[in-house]
């Protein structure tokens, strides 16, 4: 789980964490996405691979569209490697990318990381982020309940996680990773009917990220320890968001 990183604005295992409200309860049901990939591998169940065309796990973001926004137009656009792996791979050793997504090193690096989603069954999407026909972020919009996060928190069906990164020094510390933030959950709001919550998990300790994450919209909903790092919940409630 790379963290979400809007420090862009700037420059162990747990169970279910304590004080979650109580609109955060768990739904105890599985989603039947994640019983079939379970059962892709389980010789007990047998052999069930997702069928993609009649079931895409993130209801085929590629066509989402643009959307306007006070910088300009901002779209969503999956990552090819062969066009985007130079440019990624100067985003991630920027000192204060590397810090948080531990992703610095040569371009085998970023292609291994991306690869395996581009390469997986479809619960992650790797995008990058065009304002205005320039390329200036990295995106990936996955599906949280089918995430290894979820056995962290109280996931709900179609809970839909965010992580950012903004490439150029130039579009840091402009208040962009808010607006870019608000921008990409409304699209995952928009295009995906059965998700009611967007979801991230900035490291606790990037205070910039956490705050371009409230001024977007979301609530901080409690402090999870997960593998790699202490992170922030953060979520956006459908049913609340043209109230934040």
């Amino acid at each position: 789980m790379p963290p979400t990183d809007a420090s862009s604005d700037t420059g162990s295992h747990s169970s279910v964490p304590t004080g979650l409200g109580t609109e955060d309860t768990l739904d105890l049901r599985l989603p039947d996405e994640l019983i079939k990939l379970f059962g892709a591998d389980d010789p007990a169940i047998g052999h069930q691979p997702l069928d993609r065309g009649a079931d895409d796990l993130l209801d085929t973001l590629a066509g989402w569209g643009p959307a306007p926004t006070p910088l300009g137009t901002f779209q969503l656009v999956p990552v090819r490697l062969e066009r985007d792996l130079t440019l990624l791979t100067r985003w991630m050793n920027d000192p204060a990318v590397a810090a948080f997504w531990e992703l610095a090193g040569p371009e085998s690096v970023t292609a291994a990381h991306i690869r395996a989603q581009l390469t997986g069954d479809g619960r992650s999407v790797p995008c990058l982020g065009v304002l205005d026909g320039t390329p200036m972020s990295y995106f990936e919009i996955y599906r949280a309940d089918l995430d290894p996060l979820a056995r962290h928190y109280p996931a709900r069906p179609h809970d839909t996680g965010i992580h950012l990164l903004i490439g150029g020094v130039a579009h840091r510390g402009r208040g962009i990773g808010t607006t870019l933030l608000r921008a990409v959950s409304d699209l995952v709001l928009d295009n995906r009917p059965r998700c009611a919550r967007a979801i991230a998990e900035p490291d606790i300790r990037n205070t910039p990220s956490v705050s371009a994450f409230l001024s977007a919209g979301f609530r901080f909903s409690a402090e999870l320890d997960l593998p790699d790092k202490r992170a922030a919940l953060m979520i956006r409630d459908r049913t609340l968001r043209h109230v934040l």
